[in-house]
């Protein structure tokens, strides 16, 4: 057994695990800021756009004219990674288990952030607060559902 262990988190892993680990983020990482952005892009830039510009808050639509596609890119891909890092710690790696994991997720951070935009901000409407947490969780439920196949692809079976 010449085999190096690392100390990762209060597990001995050996560096083909780690390799594992990081293969499997990229992939899910990516893969859920593609779908982040293009669920992004279908749910509030062409179904909700018309809804959200109709509810906005006591400041008014503060939206910009066009996105700076930059930081959409960025923050997509923050989200992707987020979720993957999650799945990968919570062994999460099916549809059904990521579909779910990410539901729950997604409800909680888009409450937890609306909750406190409304609440010291006047960017935002009480129903375009409830509208926005529906979308997030749905959009966080089906990105997660795609990347929990994404991280079990090529799971052994028991």
């Amino acid at each position: 057994m010449n085999e190096v262990l690392f100390w990762q988190g209060g597990f001995i892993e050996s560096p083909k695990t780690i390799l594992m680990d990081i293969k499997k983020l990229f992939m899910g990482g990516i893969t859920g800021g593609v779908l982040f952005f293009l669920l992004g892009w279908v749910i509030y830039g062409i179904l909700l756009m018309n809804f959200m510009t109709a509810h906005p808050g006591a400041a008014g639509n503060i939206g910009r004219p066009e996105p700076d596609f930059l930081y959409l890119i960025i923050g997509n891909l923050a989200m992707g990674f987020l979720m993957a890092y999650i799945f990968i710690k919570a062994n999460v790696n099916s549809l059904v288990s990521g579909f779910i994991t990410a539901a729950i997720i997604g409800l909680l951070m888009a409450v937890g952030y609306d909750c406190m935009a409304y609440a010291t901000s006047t960017a935002i409407s009480k129903t375009g607060m409830a509208v926005d947490v529906a979308a997030a969780t749905a959009m966080s439920a089906i990105t997660g559902a795609v990347v929990g196949a994404v991280l079990g692809m090529g799971k052994k079976s028991a």
